[in-house]
This record gives structure tokens, sequence and C-alpha cells, in this order.
């Protein structure tokens, strides 16, 4: 079997792509959503505040600067074909030099640090948080998707008995949301990943952030639990930016995974309306 080469340089070159389209592109189906929820605001100031975050979104796209001035960890998804080779040197390498371009040609801010309890800036927004997956096939899928700390700050693990069942589960979704109130820029989506260990509840509850905005679980209990933890998400009153409103939360996606007999852990993790990511195959 002859494999496909993909060369370092050319990943590094699709990060940097990225990591400027994503920062400075709010996906259609982001801003789709955003324009439905305007529709549906009762509150007038909310409606006001809609119209201030598409008009952001136009004046970043058109402008061609970032979204939002938090502009995030960069968080790499890599989808490694099993007939793919990667030459030229180190794959993480190349990922923190795309990192490391795109956020100084993209005059993007940085805003990560070495160590967590140093809390001293490396200066180029690198090393990204790197996940990589070998899947079938030959070809390399890059997703980015820099998440800010408002939002991130607001997320929530909570390893619940099996006791507690799909209402047990709603309940933490809830109050986490209800407790991040404005924190995270509502409105929000609510990735929340159930099932597996404590790291890969939390894996797959970012990984349903990437999913578009309001598709459903093709799991009819889990699809179920989505809308019901919306519709209740979005009676709580919050509103955009938390000033109060009907709009709360822009969808809620729940990705699941198999678990032991005696666990079920559950992560909840919140992402403002700037619901940037971006991706390339090579």
């Amino acid at each position: 079997m002859i494999l496909k080469e993909i060369h370092v340089s050319q990943i590094s070159q699709a990060i940097e792509e990225l990591s400027i389209r994503s920062n400075y592109d709010l996906p259609e189906d982001v801003v789709a959503s955003i324009a439905e929820a305007a529709r549906k605001e009762e509150s007038d100031l909310g409606r006001e505040i809609f119209q201030l975050l598409q008009e952001n979104a136009s004046l970043a796209r058109t402008k061609r600067t970032a979204i939002c001035q938090d502009t995030g960890v960069a968080v790499v998804f890599l989808e490694v074909g099993q007939e793919v080779r990667i030459v030229g040197g180190s794959l993480t390498e190349a990922v923190n030099e795309g990192i490391r371009r795109g956020y100084a040609h993209g005059y993007l801010r940085k805003s990560v640090v070495g160590d967590p309890l140093l809390r001293k800036n490396t200066g180029d927004n690198t090393p990204a948080v790197l996940h990589t997956e070998i899947v079938p096939g030959d070809d390399l899928r890059i997703i980015l998707a820099p998440k800010g700390a408002g939002s991130e700050n607001m997320s929530a693990l909570k390893m619940l008995t099996p006791a507690v069942g799909a209402e047990g589960v709603k309940k933490f979704i809830i109050d986490t949301v209800d407790k991040a109130g404005g924190n995270p820029c509502p409105p929000i989506i609510v990735g929340v990943g159930i099932g597996g260990t404590m790291e890969q509840a939390a894996l797959i509850a970012k990984k349903a952030l990437l999913r578009p905005v309001g598709q459903r679980s093709p799991l009819e209990h889990v699809a179920r639990l989505e809308e019901e933890t919306l519709e209740a998400i979005n009676k709580l009153g919050i509103g955009p930016q938390g000033l109060g409103g009907s709009v709360t939360a822009l969808a809620v996606h729940i990705e699941t995974y198999t678990t032991h007999i005696a666990c079920l852990p559950v992560a909840v993790n919140i992402q403002c309306h700037v619901a940037r990511h971006a991706e390339k195959r090579l």
C-alpha cells in the first residue's frame, strides 16, 4: 500500500489559515441561529442586544478583524487517516507553528500562559490543546476551535450516581447554566458529554459544540433530553448578555458514550454566542 504523504509545512499553513478564519468569520449556522433567536426574543433590550451581536459579527467578517477580544486557547482536533504518513518533522510542532504564525499575522491576542501557577505568558498563544484521533482513509481533517475563558470558566463536570437518571442529568445541566448567569456572554450553546470516564465526558462535551447549531442527537431519548433542557434553560430568564430575556441558550447538544455500571459522568462545556470553529482537509 502506498501511503499518502502530507508534509508538516502543509499542516502549519492550514493551521495558520484556520486560526485567522475562525477568529474573523462566525460559521453560517451560528449566524443563522442568532438571527432566529433575535426573532424569538421577547424583551426590547434583548432584541437590541441581538442586533448588536449581528452587527459585530458582520463587521468582523467585512473588516477582517477578530470578532471578540478574547481570541482564546487554540483547541485543535486532528482526524488522521490511517493511510496518511506525516513527513518532514513533528506533527505537534507543526500545529504549534501554525498557531504561532496565525495569531501573529492575524493580530490576535495571545492569552496562553506556560505554567498555570507561575502565569507567565508564552507570547505566541502556544501550545495548542491538541486532540488526535486515527480514523479510516487517507485524509487529514483539521478542526480549530478557539475557546475563550469567559465561557470555559463556567463549565463543569460532575460524577453522578446512575440512580439519578435523566432527570438528575438535566438538573445538573440547568443548575450549571443558572449559576453561570451572564458570565459566559449568552446566548450560549451548551455542550454536554454523558458517559465514559471523567476525561472522556469532558472531551465529548467539547466535541458536541462542533455540531451545527440546533442539530439534534440521532438518539430519540437524547434528542428529547436536549429539547427539554433547552426549554428549561430559556425559562431561567438570564437572557442575552445576562440582562434578562427569553433566549439564554441557542442550543443544547448532548453526546453520549458507553460507561461503567457504577458511573454516570456528566460534563457541561458552555460556549458563548461567538461559537468559533473552522476546518480544512488535506
